[in-house]
């Protein structure tokens, strides 16, 4: 049974920083990239940043380029999005995700991801 764990998020002031991490289980990240996700209230999920199986190719949406950084340690299983320079705007519910490729590449589209963590809740405001 694949489980995601997801922990880190909370509130915090404009321009703050969070850590999120993903901890893994009933999977090898060795084989899946690994996306991140957040969904706003009233709003669609929107991809955010995703890592290859490998790590050796990352993508950002444009509102979070330089601010956000994703990262991976496939031997604790276990992905993670520095979030740094925080908006109220990037208020949301944060979820990782891991999907198959067959090459060492990732995408921002949910439809390519097959198992989702329970998603964290990041609130950023004064």
């Amino acid at each position: 049974q694949v489980q995601f764990v997801e922990s880190g998020g909370g509130l915090v002031r404009p321009g703050g920083s969070l850590r999120l991490s993903c901890a893994a289980s009933g999977l090898s990240l060795d084989y899946y990239a690994m996306g991140w996700f957040r969904q706003a209230p009233g709003k669609e999920r929107e991809g955010v940043a995703c890592s290859s199986k490998s790590a050796g190719t990352t993508y950002y949406t444009d509102s979070v380029k330089g601010r956000f950084a994703v990262s991976r340690d496939n031997i604790k299983n276990t992905v993670y999005l520095q979030l740094n320079d925080l908006k109220p705007e990037d208020t949301a519910v944060y979820y990782c995700a891991a999907g198959y490729y067959y090459t060492d590449t990732c995408g921002l589209q949910s439809g390519e991801y097959n198992y989702w963590g329970q998603g964290s809740q990041v609130t950023v405001s004064s």
